[in-house]
């Protein structure tokens, strides 16, 4: 996994004539802090909207060189906002610069955390990448502010820190979920086989 030190250290974002200056070290500090804190729902958020545990963490590494180049700018109160803001941002045009919409659905991870499970079978695997598929093209099918809503809410983002990241009113925060995550539901749904008709398919 990346870290503060590695990121600065491969960019050119802090100038070597400046890294030993005492305010140097304390934008440092104060920008490690901020990565700590922050890193891993940045990356939550960039994963489940891409799919690939790579392009996620290059995509992260570019959402944190651009808060080191603005964090003079950015409040704490403000900062989680900011960086969920532009991780969505990121990662919905990294997934818009796909050539086949149809890879983009099949390499998309899934929606729940991959640690809330235990490792499965080959057999459990096969049905797990089955429903992941299914899940990521009910998630595609949705109005981009529901996906971003669904995925920030997933990603344990509070209701305050959503309303702020997508722009959408702090008290209709709820009542999107709840018609995101019905229509999420739906889509599902209506891609999903009814058991009855494999069966009878199978007959």
């Amino acid at each position: 996994m990346a870290t503060a030190k590695t990121l600065l250290a491969s960019s050119d974002a802090v100038p070597a004539d400046t890294r030993r200056t005492e305010s140097a070290d304390a934008e440092e500090t104060r920008f490690e802090e901020r990565f700590r804190r922050h890193y891993a729902t940045v990356y939550g958020v960039l994963l489940r909207l891409t799919g690939n545990p790579d392009e996620a963490e290059d995509l992260a590494q570019e959402v944190f060189l651009r808060l080191h180049q603005h964090q003079a700018e950015l409040d704490d109160e403000r900062l989680g906002a900011w960086l969920y803001r532009v991780a969505l941002n990121t990662g919905f045009n990294a997934v818009r610069s796909r050539r086949r919409a149809l890879q983009r659905l099949l390499r998309w991870a899934r929606l729940e955390p991959a640690h809330q499970h235990g490792l499965p079978g080959p057999e459990e695997d096969v049905v797990a990448r089955d429903e992941a598929r299914r899940v990521r093209q009910a998630l595609a099918g949705l109005r981009q502010r529901d996906q971003a809503v669904l995925v920030l809410r997933y990603s344990g983002v509070s209701y305050a820190e959503i309303a702020e990241a997508t722009g959408i009113k702090p008290g209709s925060v709820g009542t999107i979920l709840t018609r995101a995550e019905r229509a999420l539901r739906e889509r599902y749904t209506a891609v999903t086989p009814e058991p009855e008709e494999e069966s009878a398919h199978d007959a």
